[in-house]
């Protein structure tokens, strides 16, 4: 996920950090050899954005999960690149399922790096894809190529660059898909959710190409109203997709937005969403409309940062 100079950054995966693996094509990589293990115990280790932390997986011999100042970050499973660990990353490995033919390469813009997780998941599910990944904490950078490194053969180039200033120099009509997950202090900066935003995002597509976002919000969902708002401002087609419990404000957690200007594959992913082991629901059309309750786009004028996650939410 990403980091902003806005702030200090902190990635927002899902509190409950229940395993799982997405559909991984047969020519999936066997994973990175070399590595941390788990007999060397955890790390802890001062990174740009504060402290960073590599936890052995208790379930998964070569797995680790990353914090970033006491929050769950991601997982990356060395023996696994295609595992993912937490729900919303799930989610967004469905949307990059569905992002051509299976198997097929792709050129993917990753606007937060955190473990390079959803990387790893395009590189092993789509060989031969092409990868840019925007990550501003160069210091955790090194971290993660040092501790949990790639496959050499993966095309993956990190830029220490603030997302949207990637993201306004991306060649027009490069990407097949966009996903950004940038997070500064465990909100999403201003800067990377407003309407200019969304539109440098569309800007940055190929025809067909589709824009995924995560977000974090609880409560009665102002900031997820607004974004929703937002994309529906700049794209024809978007879905939401998140727990019913946090649409209902039950409880603050993540939220993800898919948009595209040509219809989106609702049937598919709303069958992998059903089948996962984790309760989601999708939001489009007039239900999405509705969802928004009138909320009115974020600019570069109005925008403010998400909201600050509730004392002990990742606990």
């Amino acid at each position: 996920m990403g980091r902003s100079r806005a702030g200090k950054a902190s990635n927002r995966a899902d509190q409950a950090g229940t395993t799982a693996t997405t559909g991984a094509s047969p020519g999936a990589s066997p994973g990175a050899p070399g590595g941390r293990t788990h007999a060397q115990g955890p790390l802890v280790r001062a990174v740009d954005s504060g402290h960073a932390e590599l936890r052995p997986d208790r379930d998964r011999p070569r797995a680790w999960q990353l914090l970033l100042d006491g929050a769950p970050q991601s997982l990356v499973d060395l023996d696994d690149p295609a595992h993912l660990g937490f729900e919303y990353q799930r989610r967004l490995g469905h949307v990059i399922d569905l992002a051509g033919p299976p198997g097929r390469p792709a050129t993917v813009l990753h606007l937060g790096g955190g473990a390079l997780t959803l990387a790893r998941y395009v590189a092993a599910t789509r060989p031969r894809s092409r990868q840019q990944v925007a990550e501003i904490d160069t210091a955790l950078t090194e971290l993660v190529r040092a501790e949990l490194p790639l496959e050499r053969g993966w095309q993956i180039k990190v830029r220490g660059s603030d997302a949207r200033s990637v993201l306004e120099r991306t060649p027009e009509g490069s990407a097949d898909l966009v996903i950004a997950d940038v997070f500064a202090g465990a909100r999403v900066p201003a800067h990377c959710a407003t309407v200019e935003f969304a539109a440098l995002a569309a800007k940055a597509l190929a025809p067909g190409g589709r824009f995924a976002v995560n977000i974090t919000d609880g409560s009665t969902l102002p900031f997820a109203r607004s974004q929703a708002a937002t994309l529906l401002a700049v794209f024809p087609e978007v879905c939401l997709v998140a727990d019913p419990a946090v649409l209902r404000g039950k409880r603050f957690g993540n939220l993800i937005l898919l948009a595209g200007h040509q219809p989106l594959p609702l049937a598919e992913l709303g069958r992998r969403v059903a089948s996962d082991s984790y309760l989601g629901r999708i939001e489009h059309g007039r239900a999405l409309t509705d969802f928004t309750a009138g909320a009115a786009p974020a600019t570069d004028a109005t925008a403010a940062p998400s909201p600050t996650p509730p004392p002990g939410v990742f606990s």
